[in-house]
């Protein structure tokens, strides 16, 4: 053998290569392999793109746009995409006061652009066969690293002023920037090789902005219908706009706050507008005296516990008297709980909820009848009936609080007019900068990882593990009903990445590399990076973030 060839271990077989090989190389024999367009490498359990040489004695497998991080790889590629055939189409950036991305719509991303170029349908087209012709002409996309003075002199030319406001916070001495032909940008994760991997997306405009369309991770190659979800998007937008009246729509202007005011001001203001929130929904339940149910659900660590609370003492100040019930109490006994598709207890369906006799139960409360609620010990997966009874007086009103909330299966019996019904999630309104979101589904890991680990015991690593297993459940059983809640709630708190931060980096810092969960560690911990600390000292105990971080004065 050539002693200047390479040896690689792709999937379990040693293969030997020239030395100036990369793996797009190797990907190209191994394609037919895979069910779909291979976009990374994974080289000895860590990510690559595939533009880098190999390693000799790498072990190697590879990650298609039907995996996760391969996924997040070919949207974040077409949003470079997207920006570069803005500019060009522009012509002038001048003109270009700020192109926004902001959160998720309907598959995509919900954007808008500021400056002296109005958006319309035409427009969109116009960037969208640029963005079609340059997937055709098949560009490289380019990575350079460059020091961190001359990336701020760059995005400040450029008019990118949050970037360059983010790269000043950065420790290390040198970024990585990306280069497709003239356009330049800092993103947040990996690309694409090049443009001939990008060749599903659409452009529609909605609403004030317009959506940038992806297809979904399991149909790679066709785009899912057009379909937002109206009041998810008004809590989003009403939250980005919030962030922005207060001067912090990224991580670089929060830190800047944290450098030149006291923090304990914006702790406060955000408390604050989370306190009147929660009035005003206690106002309009008071207001309607038939509403004698409040049904609250939402996705893992909203903070649906603590709200329950805080809501609980608002309705109080109106002379009601709020009784908490949790449908996890009626779940059925652990040998009639349904599995899974591997066998294991599916807890998340919403079979695994005696609902007859949850409904017929609230139906008696209704009727003025005294009823024994039952409680679950989940360490016999038994229902137990241990002498609570219940009887609804005048100004009583109960609180139910369970993932299925806002499904009518859970309250069939129940008339409608006797329901009010709240969704709550962490929908986070930062953004790392101008073109690099932050998904909300990050905020709630985090938070999961820090209370878990406080309040159970439970590694970084297991809280990782468990996550995708978690989200399947909250997309087939909590997010297609979120359209069916009177009111939304987003308990995301502007300051709160900052202030999880210290408590969330020695937990992730745990997880070895070699491990399964040691990339999404990482990516975490890079994200983290870009965060200057808040302590939680100063963060007042009722808040919802103290739910995950601990200190907090209710009995949860």
């Amino acid at each position: 053998m050539d002693e200047l060839q390479l040896t690689v271990e792709v999937n379990g077989e040693k293969r030997t290569y020239p030395p100036e090989t990369t793996y797009r190389e190797i990907a190209e024999e191994y394609q037919k392999d895979y069910p779909a367009k291979i976009i990374l490498a994974k080289v000895d359990g860590r990510l690559r793109e595939l533009t880098k040489k190999a390693e000799n004695g790498s072990r190697v497998s590879f990650v298609t746009v039907q995996d996760k991080a391969g996924y997040s790889t070919y949207c974040r590629s077409v949003e470079l995409l997207m920006l570069k055939a803005i500019y060009h189409v522009v012509g002038d950036n001048r003109k270009i006061d700020r192109v926004g991305v902001h959160f998720s719509v309907s598959g995509g991303y919900y954007c808008t652009m500021q400056g002296s170029v109005p958006v319309t349908q035409e427009f969109l087209d116009q960037v969208k066969g640029y963005m079609q012709q340059l997937v055709r002409e098949v560009h490289p996309i380019r990575k350079l690293s460059i020091p961190t003075y001359e990336a701020c002199r760059r995005f400040r030319e450029y008019r990118m002023y949050d970037k360059e406001q983010l790269v000043r916070y950065r420790r290390a001495s040198r970024v990585n920037i990306y280069n497709l032909l003239t356009f330049e940008d800092y993103f947040y994760g990996y690309m694409a090789p090049d443009t001939s991997w990008l060749t599903c997306f659409d452009l529609r405009l909605y609403e004030d902005g317009f959506v940038l369309v992806f297809p979904t991770r399991q149909n790679p190659d066709q785009l899912p219908e057009f379909s937002p979800r109206k009041k998810i998007w008004q809590v989003q937008k009403g939250s980005m706009e919030w962030g922005m009246k207060l001067g912090i729509p990224t991580v670089g202007a929060l830190n800047d706050y944290i450098v030149k005011n006291d923090v304990k001001t914006l702790i406060m203001i955000q408390e604050a507008f989370h306190e009147k929130q929660i009035a005003e929904m206690a106002g309009a339940i008071a207001a309607s005296p038939e509403k004698k149910i409040v049904l609250i659900a939402g996705p893992s660590s909203s903070g649906k516990t603590t709200f329950s609370h805080r809501l609980s003492t608002q309705l109080a100040v109106y002379g009601l008297h709020p009784h908490p019930i949790a449908a996890d109490d009626y779940f059925v006994n652990r040998e009639k709980t349904p599995k899974d598709e591997d066998g294991n207890y599916d807890f998340e369906r919403i079979e695994a909820i005696d609902t007859k006799q949850l409904n017929a139960d609230m139906s008696a409360l209704l009727r003025g009848e005294t009823v024994e609620l039952p409680s679950f010990n989940f360490k016999t997966g038994k229902r137990e009936y241990k002498g609570r009874f219940k009887k609804l007086e005048k100004n009583d009103i109960l609180i139910i609080e369970g993932i299925h909330g806002l499904n009518d299966q859970l309250t069939y019996a129940l008339p409608r007019e006797s329901k009010f019904r709240i969704y709550i999630s962490a929908l986070t309104q930062l953004n790392i900068d101008e073109h690099n979101r932050i998904p909300t589904t990050d905020g709630r890991l985090l938070r999961r990882i820090v209370r878990d680990a406080r309040t159970r015991g439970t590694s970084a690593k297991a809280t990782i593990a468990m996550w995708d297993s978690v989200r399947r459940g909250e997309e087939n059983h909590i997010f297609p009903y979120q359209e069916n809640a009177d009111v939304m709630f987003n308990s995301a708190l502007i300051y709160e990445l900052a202030v999880l931060k210290q408590y969330a980096e020695p937990l992730l810092f745990s997880i070895e590399p070699g491990e399964p969960e040691y990339e999404e560690a990482k990516r975490l911990l890079k994200f983290l990076d870009y965060f200057l600390p808040i302590p939680g000292d100063a963060i007042p105990n009722n808040s919802l973030i103290r739910e995950f971080i601990g200190g907090g004065c209710f009995d949860l």
